[in-house]
């Protein structure tokens, strides 16, 4: 018998979207002055503008606008290639700082507010020119972090991060999570696999 995705799941459907938001909510009281710290860091290296914004894959292949810190030169994406390669010059001086450190990532604590995205799940891919969003992996929230994200991050090829986040579809519950998130703190301590 075929294994069932788990997008249907009362963990899935019901609690996972409560704890995200209400975590979501926690983190953001205690660590506002952080956001202030790394918006104000951005300004001085680089200037405006401070957040980076981009169109990506929802739930269901619905796009939605994610936030992030900007990290790259203005423009970055009209004078480069669309994914960020090792040693990419684009980078700013704070903004490899904050990538390292996942600080970048702050601005998408507002995504899971808004209920467009999870703190679990899988990254959210940029809009391609076509709109087939029918595999496995679209049936959940996109999240900040993920299977692919503690199991080689920028250093997988596309095959194995579409394993690992087709995966995750199939086995996401509240200790899949758990797992996922104590995994993900060790690995921005440890500052591995990302550029």
């Amino acid at each position: 018998m075929k294994k069932q995705t788990q997008e249907n799941s009362v963990y899935v459907r019901y609690v996972k979207c409560c704890l995200d938001k209400l975590t979501a909510c926690i983190v953001l009281l205690f660590l506002w002055w952080l956001y202030i710290i790394c918006a104000i860091l951005v300004f001085i290296d680089s200037g405006r503008p401070i957040l980076y914004k981009q169109i990506r894959v929802g739930k269901n292949g619905i796009p939605f606008q994610i936030y992030k810190f900007r990290t790259m030169v203005k423009d970055a994406d009209k004078i480069g290639p669309a994914f960020t390669v090792l040693g990419d010059t684009r980078i700013t001086k704070v903004g490899k700082f904050l990538r390292k450190t996942s600080l970048d990532e702050i601005p998408q604590l507002f995504n899971i507010i808004k209920g467009e995205m999870s703190f679990i799940g899988i990254r959210p891919d940029v809009v391609k020119d076509i709109d087939d969003y029918t595999e496995d992996k679209y049936k959940l929230k996109p999240g900040v972090t993920g299977f692919a994200q503690v199991n080689g991050r920028s250093s997988l090829t596309k095959e194995e991060k579409l394993y690992w986040e087709t995966k995750y579809v199939y086995e996401v519950s509240f200790f899949t999570d758990v797992k996922i998130a104590f995994k993900t703190i060790a690995i921005v301590f440890q500052r591995k696999d990302a550029y």
